[in-house]
């Protein structure tokens, strides 16, 4: 059974001045807090779907990982700062710090915001859409926990992204 912990964001949002789409996940796995990096779980979609989006190779390594999501203008952080979590469940997560987002707000040109999953989008609009002002887009997730949904169908539904990219 998985262990109940009380646990703070380590890494830092990805976004320069030119990010365009702001994609917030709910709170880094376990895999992720390992590497130190977003969607580090081998299994999680996130980097094949944006790779499909994006018409790039899927990125192997952080240099890459990055790299591929400021070039195509696209900006990742998490909803949560700190909370108590369930293994990696987000069903679980509880006693939320927000992440304030403002601050990449300001300082890019975000055109909209996506919410990787319906947990991210439920405490998108309880935390941070009363001081943001901004709707978000629920996009489905790219976890391995959402295996109902098809790459295809991922791809298809996340292709959204794109118009907000140019």
């Amino acid at each position: 059974m998985a262990e109940t912990e009380s646990l703070a964001h380590k890494f830092d949002p990805v976004y320069n001045k030119e990010s365009r789409v702001l994609v917030l996940g709910t709170f880094p796995s376990a895999k992720s807090r390992e590497m130190n990096f977003y969607y580090g779980h081998p299994q999680n979609r996130f980097w094949r779907v944006v790779a499909a989006l994006t018409k790039q190779q899927v990125p192997q390594d952080v240099p890459a990982r990055k790299n591929m999501l400021l070039s195509a203008h696209i900006a990742v952080w998490d909803v949560v700062k700190s909370c108590t979590i369930t293994g990696a469940a987000d069903a679980s997560i509880r006693d939320v710090v927000p992440n304030d987002i403002n601050q990449i707000l300001k300082e890019a040109p975000i055109r909209q915001i996506f919410a990787n999953g319906a947990k991210a989008y439920e405490l998108y609009r309880k935390y941070q859409q009363p001081l943001t002002k901004k709707e978000a887009v629920r996009l489905p997730s790219t976890s391995p926990a959402n295996a109902a949904c098809s790459f295809e169908k991922l791809c298809e539904a996340w292709q959204v992204i794109t118009e907000f990219l140019l």
